[in-house]
């Protein structure tokens, strides 16, 4: 019965030792090549779009900015890899990037059944319906018997389902893997209909020659959480991503912004002082610097500057946060990160 026990406590020992030595690997493995791998799609304006000289730009971008920036200090130490939806997550699993951050939803499946783990929600959406304005039609129970183009490998694809059948409508599907080619097909006028996220929809439309001819009608038919993930098992490394995208959020509602983050430092608020590392070893704990947040803020800003220079009001996709899912919970919302202490 000793030798028995003393076994057991070896097993239980080892195992707590392994644990660490791979919760470490991710982050050791980002430093020792000098670059974070981040997945993002098929260019999206808002998102993850591509300017011609090769930078990329948007909200799920601006993820992958701060997670370089709080484990080296730029934002710039990143190689970037776009890829359909179809084979984002096998990319991710397989090792070829370090993090996914392309309007992915969080759903049971995917977080329990296919080796990933969401690291939180950077952006609430729902799925919605885009027509021709000469169409005349005004609302998605209208399309009875339509054509209407989703992207396959997708919960559009499932979502859109659920929709007909609910109402007991049909429809046919033209399904593509790359979201350019199904938005072609939809402006060459092969589907009635294209569906997506409103704030993919918004993206898209902002890109058309005559952004105008082309409506959003107003059925929001699904929940859609969007969010960064990252591989199960790797817990220091989702912690970095998840406490990275809290952080961000948490500034927003403390009123730390890129612009004012020196002057905060001498904030006697502890808040400010714990997300900041004046006070507190939130980032040494993850393996990080103390002021981790503080390099975060300078590179891309709060979440709500990164949202504003993305998607808000004053840029071509002008989705409206006032009184929006994705407002901080203190004005309407209910976006808001757990205590960052």
């Amino acid at each position: 019965m000793i030798r028995t026990l003393l076994s057991a406590l070896a097993v239980t020992a080892a195992v707590a030792y392994a644990a660490p030595a791979q919760a470490q690997a991710t982050l050791a493995q980002i430093k020792a090549r000098g670059s974070l791998n981040c997945q993002v799609g098929p260019p999206t304006p808002g998102f993850y779009a591509l300017a011609s000289d090769g930078t990329w730009s948007g909200m799920d971008v601006d993820i992958c900015r701060a997670l370089a920036a709080a484990i080296f200090n730029d934002p710039k130490k990143i190689q970037f890899q776009s890829v359909t939806s179809a084979v984002r997550f096998t990319s991710l699993a397989n090792g070829e990037s370090d993090v996914l951050s392309r309007t992915t939803t969080w759903t049971a499946v995917r977080d329990t059944q296919l080796g990933l783990e969401f690291a939180g929600v950077n952006f609430y959406d729902g799925q919605g319906f885009m027509v021709p304005k000469a169409s005349g039609v005004k609302s998605a129970k209208e399309l009875n018997n339509a054509t209407v183009c989703v992207l396959t490998g997708t919960t559009t694809e499932l979502n859109i389902a659920d929709f007909y059948r609910s109402n007991n409508m049909t429809f046919k599907p033209v399904t593509a893997e790359n979201e350019n080619v199904l938005v072609g097909t939809y402006l060459g006028g092969g589907c009635d209909a294209y569906t997506n996220d409103k704030s993919g929809l918004a993206a898209r439309r902002s890109s058309f020659a005559k952004p105008d001819d082309h409506i959003i009608l107003p059925e929001t038919i699904s929940k859609e959480p969007l969010g960064p993930v990252v591989r199960h098992g790797d817990n220091n490394w989702g912690d970095i991503v998840r406490w990275t995208l809290n952080g961000m959020i948490e500034a927003e509602e403390l009123g730390v912004n890129s612009t004012n983050v020196d002057q905060m430092l001498t904030s006697t608020n502890p808040g400010i002082r714990r997300l900041l590392g004046v006070e507190g070893n939130i980032g040494e704990g993850m393996g990080l610097t103390k002021d981790f947040m503080v390099r975060v803020l300078k590179a891309t800003g709060n979440y709500g500057e990164i949202y504003e220079r993305h998607v808000g009001p004053k840029t071509p996709i002008n989705i409206p946060r006032d009184g929006s899912l994705n407002a901080l919970w203190t004005k309407g919302g209910i976006l808001y990160a757990p205590p960052f202490r």
